[in-house]
C-alpha cells in the first residue's frame, strides 16, 4: 500500500481482510510502498514516512501478523528499483499509455501534473514488486487486473529476449472488489472521499450524512 495518507474502509474489506486470510496458508510478503507514493507526491513528500507507521500500524490492528507474514518498506530493498530499470529497457512506451488506470487518474487528478516518467511507470514498478519474488498470485482489486495483464505481458517479452525466469502472476481478487466512496467513485485516498478507519462515531455520521444517494 502506498502511505499517501490514512487507511480507509476500501483498504479494510479491499484489502486487509484479504491479507489476514491469506497469511495462515501462504507464505505471504506485504510491503509499504514509498517509492509509488512518491509518483503522485513528489512535490511533497513530508507526510510519507509518518503515514508508513500509521499504515503499518493499521495493518497490524486489523489482523496481519508479523509473525505470520513479511512486511517491509519498498525502498530499503533497492533490488525493486534494479529490476524495475531493467524491465523499462524492453517495455514499449505504449503498453503504459493504454493501462485503463493511467488515463482515469490523468483526468480525475487535474490539480496535480502527473506527467512525470515516474507516474506513466507505476505499473511497471508494480510489476518489478511481484516478479522480483517470483510470486505466483496477487490479491488485487478490480481495478488492478489491468495492471496484473501488463505484468504478464511484460514476463512473455522479458522471456523472448532473455529466456524464462520469471512465473506468469495471476490475480487473486477481493470477495468484495471495489468500495463505493462518499461520492459514488472508487472510495480513494486520492479522491478525498473515504470513511478512514481512525474516524471516530461522529465523523463517521457526518460523512455518511452527505453520501451520494440514488434519486431514483
Amino acid at each position: 500500500m502506498r502511505p499517501t495518507g490514512k487507511l480507509h474502509l476500501g483498504h479494510l474489506v479491499g484489502a486487509l481482510r484479504q491479507w489476514t486470510d491469506l497469511q495462515s496458508a501462504h507464505d505471504c510478503m506485504y510491503f509499504v510502498a514509498d517509492w509509488h507514493a512518491l509518483t503522485s507526491e513528489y512535490s511533497d513528500t513530508g507526510g510519507v514516512t509518518d503515514y508508513a507507521y500509521d499504515n503499518v500500524a493499521d495493518w497490524i490492528a486489523a489482523g496481519v501478523d508479523p509473525d505470520q507474514s513479511t512486511l517491509f518498506v519498498q525502498s530499503l530493498v533497492p533490488e525493486h528499483a534494479e529490476l524495475y530499470l531493467l524491465l523499462s529497457m524492453v517495455v514499449p512506451i505504449p503498453w503504459l499509455e493504454r493501462v485503463p488506470t493511467y488515463k482515469e487518474q490523468i483526468e480525475q487528478l487535474k490539480e496535480k501534473d502527473l506527467s512525470a516518467l515516474g507516474f506513466l511507470g507505476y505499473p511497471l514498478l508494480q510489476g518489478a514488486d511481484v516478479l522480483i519474488y517470483k510470486a505466483n498470485y496477487v490479491p488485487v482489486g478490480e481495478d488492478q487486473v489491468a495492471h496484473l495483464e501488463l505484468n504478464r505481458e511484460v514476463v512473455r517479452r522479458f522471456h523472448k529476449f532473455f529466456g524464462e525466469l520469471f512465473p506468469e502472476p495471476q490475480p487473486l481478487l477481493t470477495s468484495f472488489p471495489r468500495l463505493p466512496g462518499l461520492d459514488n467513485r472508487k472510495m480513494s485516498k486520492s479522491y478525498r472521499n473515504t470513511i478512514d478507519l481512525s474516524d471516530d462515531a461522529n465523523t463517521v455520521k457526518k460523512k455518511v450524512m452527505r453520501m451520494y444517494t440514488d434519486p431514483n
